[in-house]
């Protein structure tokens, strides 16, 4: 008589669930039917409207990571937590208090709250590249190099932080730390801050969302480690390369920006020199730019993209008002100047659009 084997439920706990890698990771989740899936994210009407049709496969849990209470029973008995809960840039560096409270003390309770609940739970962690700071001049990045962000990134010091409480709690965990993950973004003025000159390797939600998921099944090999995660050879462009293909896709033209449109120094990216050894172990690689610019075209509506091309010369005049490294140079603020450039010599210098 053949025996029926039964797999055992894991329980998994989501947080962010309704943001871009979140959302990715929690369809991922959805696709194995031995999974209990719990996500725990802050009320918005972005959130509800995105999990609501959700709730007969997963339970949805509303809300604040930095609030202590909010997390005593969504953490009870589970097996495997996926931290992804956090704010980002531009917000986290235009309030960094927030940044703080939700990132790092969020991510403090969310620690204590499974040392608690859930001591065996095994803990998945989003960090970031930015942890490494300016790589322009040395794009290569090893998971053994020094932690330096940027001056003035808020992010990544939270990031760091978040690190090292992992790394000091009971948990067992494993980190990774993110490429550029090209999703759903919307223009802000930090497209200015990242030098045209930096490689970049970059790495889709739907690949990111997929490591997370496919990280469960491989504790053993993960357990205390931290890994760089990327797209691979594939995925890697200079930043110059990636804004004209962007701007191609959208209807803008050519980035035909001002000289000192862009800063030369002070933010971060690079490419993962060791982000095949993660890929190796859960093989969460799908897709490559090319498969990147394709989903970018077809979420640009045709009729969008006609506007977008009537209107291009004021569009773009409007994004370089956005540029602070830009302003700065025009104003001659000098300690700005030196935040965002190299040496130079001041000088006026008009946009070329056409």
């Amino acid at each position: 008589m053949e025996k029926t084997i039964v797999k055992t439920k894991k329980r998994i706990l989501l947080t962010g669930a309704s943001g871009t890698v979140g959302f990715e990771t929690l369809k991922h989740l959805m696709k194995d039917p031995t999974y209990e899936i719990t996500v725990f994210d802050v009320k918005t009407s972005k959130s509800v409207k995105k999990l609501a049709p959700l709730r007969e496969r997963v339970e949805i849990v509303y809300g604040d990571v930095s609030i202590a209470t909010d997390l005593e029973k969504v953490s009870q008995n589970k097996d495997v937590a996926i931290h992804l809960a956090a704010i980002i840039p531009p917000l986290a560096d235009i309030n960094p208090e927030l940044a703080y409270r939700v990132n790092v003390q969020g991510t403090e309770n969310f620690i204590h709250a499974l040392e608690k609940n859930s001591p065996k739970c095994h803990l998945l962690f989003s960090s970031s590249i930015s942890v490494y700071g300016d790589r322009v001049k040395n794009p290569k990045i090893s998971v053994h190099d020094a932690l330096k962000p940027s001056p003035g990134d808020q992010y990544g010091e939270t990031k760091i932080l978040c690190e090292k409480a992992i790394q000091d709690s009971k948990l067992s965990w494993t980190i990774f730390r993110l490429a550029a993950i090209m999703g759903n973004h919307k223009i802000s003025k930090l497209m200015f801050h990242m030098p045209l000159d930096t490689p970049m390797e970059i790495c889709t939600p739907q690949d990111t969302g997929r490591a997370f998921a496919n990280a469960i099944a491989f504790e053993g090999q993960l357990r205390n480690r931290i890994f760089n995660l990327g797209g691979g050879e594939a995925c890697v462009i200079s930043y110059r390369s990636f804004l004209m293909r962007m701007f191609d896709a959208f209807g803008l033209g050519d980035a035909d920006f001002p000289e000192k449109a862009f800063a030369e120094k002070n933010f971060h990216c690079g490419i993962m020199s060791d982000g095949d050894e993660l890929e190796s172990i859960i093989h969460f690689r799908r897709q490559n730019l090319e498969d990147h610019f394709e989903l970018v075209k077809k979420a640009v509506h045709p009729l969008q993209k006609k506007m977008t091309i009537l209107f291009r010369t004021p569009i773009k005049r409007w994004l370089l008002a956005q540029s602070e490294p830009y302003k700065a140079y025009r104003t001659g603020n000098v300690d700005e100047i030196e935040y965002f450039f190299n040496k130079i010599e001041k000088k006026k210098l008009e946009p070329t659009y056409h």
